[in-house]
């Protein structure tokens, strides 16, 4: 379609008002920042610390339902108090600790739940009432025992407390390595006063959308975690579509000078790539709601929302800026991008386009390798930092006291049957204690087998099996609980899902391409080197972490494997990431080729004219985004470490190498599409002349 024609549209009207007015449209944005600072800046504290890992409806989340609804209660213990017990010292210090903890809102029984085998110590542990606030109840727990050195503080309800302290120190310290590192970085990349353009979007970016979370988090609860992918996203992206826009603006400066018509040119043909590419982000995201868990939902629904305020303010702010200071913002020096390195670089690779496109792939490819032997593992104590005190409990318990004080394995029967399958149940491997029933009322029973090993580990997921196929054998209505209920029911929601969500992130991509280029072959090749820059980035996160690696500097402790969940998500975000680069690099070959550049010379120009702005701009994504692998958390590290990596490979070695190798290679094939699909492109898709 013909976007080029004269008539006055609204965004041309805006655009006119931005550029004209650049004062007071700055002045009504500053307006904006402080009303969503103050709106949605207090959304960091109160969104969930807790849960999201295993679906809504999984059988182990209905079996705690079942427990609470029968009992008022929590079937397993919120706070556990580590107290100690020096010699001479008798009952008294266990018992003015359980006295103590009874008596916070929330805690409906106290229990002693033994003592080490040296007798140093002792546990206390506090059981929840059904309908307390977990956070309430654990700050208050925490408060009590603050000045008491013989008492330390863990307990579910506590890690997610102390989860979202970390989370807000966390993001505290990676903001002051970050901010410096990129405003310099700014400074050398966009130049004098141009380096005030990507922090004016990436602020405007982070507030934005911490205020559109305020009214999200009203109708569904948005989990902490999700913090730290909409700073780091936003920043990143902000950096992005500024230095992409004003690349272009520079070039049309030096064609038309600073007038409202270079900033036309510019939001026409620059400003509609950041628009498709922020919707390839927002896509690739966007896939996770097709998850149960609400870890993996929230995660996806923040990542496509600040992918959609970033190109928004970066849409807005630009012509604010471009309109003051105009002729300011020119190159210190002017020469044509399309003759630089990277436009020699690029006829280089394509004097040989085979071998270097096979080399390519193969290294990446060896490089990927690792993630194939991934091993999934639960979300455990490791995850807690180990100067906080419920990681201290956490490993004095599992050490000490081989792991009591928790209940690896809970079955919730409804209606007759319970004490036949106790029965049963205790005779399966793993099981080390004989099991019996306890009647909760209203036809409800509850039995908790002790079992050997992790409250996660091989042995209960067994055992979770055994009892479930044992309760579908005999007929009985038995739902089971637990850590490994919980893992078992997240890996299968994961199976179930993982097509679907796979098969929506490939057509998705390939259709927003494909609305982009006319073509069917370049979405293709896209989604493939994507999958290829994914690889490389989960091989290095199973490299690293699954393998123990360099733990001194990283400050993590192995667990023997990956969360699925984290893997799902570093995945989700390299791969739109991706695109995003691709679709800048395709938006500008595309152009030149439309303006009747051969093939190949149409290739050159594309890289000429944008690989140092990819490179730049993975460069500062990296730091942004990578600066959260200074985290406590694994979490939010494996994240940081593999976006970095992603990043840098694809701008460094995908479209460097492997993009312009591979269009040598097939020339005007990559252009095909059948004729039928040409003609419906050709009334609903986007042409650059």
């Amino acid at each position: 379609m013909n976007l080029t024609q004269p008539t006055v549209t609204p965004s041309r009207r805006l655009l006119r008002a931005l550029h004209d007015h650049p004062r007071r449209a700055l002045v009504a944005l500053f307006l904006f920042v402080v009303v969503a600072g103050a709106v949605g800046g207090p959304v960091a504290g109160a969104l969930r610390s807790d849960g999201g890992f295993a679906p809504g409806d999984a059988d182990s989340v209905r079996a705690v339902e079942r427990i609470e609804a029968a009992t008022g209660l929590q079937p397993s213990p919120g706070v556990v108090l580590l107290v100690e017990t020096p010699p001479g010292s008798g009952d008294d210090p266990v018992e003015a600790a359980a006295d103590t903890l009874a008596g916070i809102d929330g805690v409906a029984r106290t229990d002693v739940a033994g003592a080490a085998p040296d007798g140093t110590s002792a546990l206390v542990v506090g059981t929840l009432a059904a309908d307390a606030d977990e956070e309430a109840t654990a700050r208050a727990a925490l408060d009590a025992f603050a000045d008491d050195d013989g008492v330390t503080v863990g307990g579910g309800a506590v890690v997610g407390v102390q989860l979202g302290e970390q989370i807000g120190q966390d993001l505290a310290r990676a903001e002051t390595f970050a901010f410096p590192v990129l405003i310099l970085l700014s400074l050398l990349v966009f130049g004098g006063r141009a380096a005030v353009l990507p922090l004016a979007v990436g602020v405007t970016t982070v507030l934005g959308t911490f205020l559109a979370l305020t009214g999200i988090n009203q109708v569904y609860g948005v989990s902490v975690f999700a913090l730290n992918l909409i700073i780091g996203l936003g920043l990143g992206l902000a950096i992005d579509y500024t230095l992409f826009l004003l690349t272009r603006y520079r070039e049309e400066l030096d064609r038309q000078g600073p007038t409202l018509g270079a900033v036309l040119t510019t939001m026409r043909t620059a400003g509609r790539t950041v628009v498709f590419s922020a919707a390839t982000v927002a896509v690739a995201l966007a896939t996770l709601l097709v998850f149960p868990m609400g870890f993996l939902r929230s995660m996806g629904l923040s990542g496509a929302v600040v992918a959609v305020v970033a190109a928004a303010a970066a849409l807005v702010v630009s012509p604010m800026i471009f309109g003051l200071w105009g002729a300011k913002l020119a190159r210190r020096r002017t020469s044509d991008g399309a003759e630089g390195r990277w436009y020699h670089v690029s006829h280089a690779v394509m004097r040989r386009p085979g071998l270097i496109a096979v080399a390519t792939a193969a290294v990446m490819l060896v490089l990927a390798a690792p993630a194939l032997r991934t091993a999934w593992t639960p979300v455990d104590g490791t995850i807690v930092p180990p100067g906080q005190s419920a990681r201290v409990v956490s490993d004095t318990v599992e050490g000490e006291y081989g792991g009591t004080g928790t209940t690896p394995v809970t079955i919730a029967v409804d209606g007759d049957g319970a004490a036949e399958l106790a029965r049963q149940a205790s005779g399966l491997p793993g099981v080390v204690a004989p099991a019996e029933a306890a009647d909760l009322g209203g036809g409800v029973w509850q039995v908790d087998l002790e079992v050997t090993g992790d409250p996660a580990g091989e042995d209960a997921r067994a055992v979770v099996t055994d009892v479930r196929e044992l309760a579908a054998d005999s007929g009985v209505d038995a739902l089971v609980a637990g850590p490994a209920a919980d893992f078992i029911d997240q890996q299968a929601a994961i199976a179930d899902s993982l097509p679907l969500a796979a098969a929506l992130l490939v057509l998705l991509t390939i259709l927003v391409l494909w609305l982009m280029t006319g073509s069917v072959v370049l979405p293709v090749k896209a989604v493939v080197m994507n999958a290829l820059t994914v690889g490389v980035a989960l091989g290095a996160l199973t490299w690293i972490y699954q393998d123990g690696r360099l733990t001194g500097l990283l400050g993590y402790t192995p667990n023997g494997g990956i969360e699925p969940t984290n893997f799902l998500i570093a995945a989700a975000v390299v791969f739109a990431l991706s695109t995003d680069y691709g679709v800048f690099l395709l938006g500008r070959i595309k152009e030149a080729r439309e303006s009747g550049e051969p093939e190949r010379e149409a290739v050159a120009v594309g890289l000429g004219r944008t690989g140092a702005v990819v490179t730049a701009a993975a460069l500062l994504l990296a730091v942004a985004i990578g600066a959260f692998s200074s985290s406590e958390i694994s979490f939010i590290q494996q994240i940081g470490i593999a976006t970095a990596i992603g990043v840098l490979v694809d701008a460094f070695v995908v479209r460097s190498l492997l993009v312009p190798a591979l269009m040598g290679l097939m020339g005007k094939w990559n252009w095909w599409a059948p004729m039928w699909l040409r003609r419906v492109h050709d009334r609903i898709g986007v042409s650059e002349r």
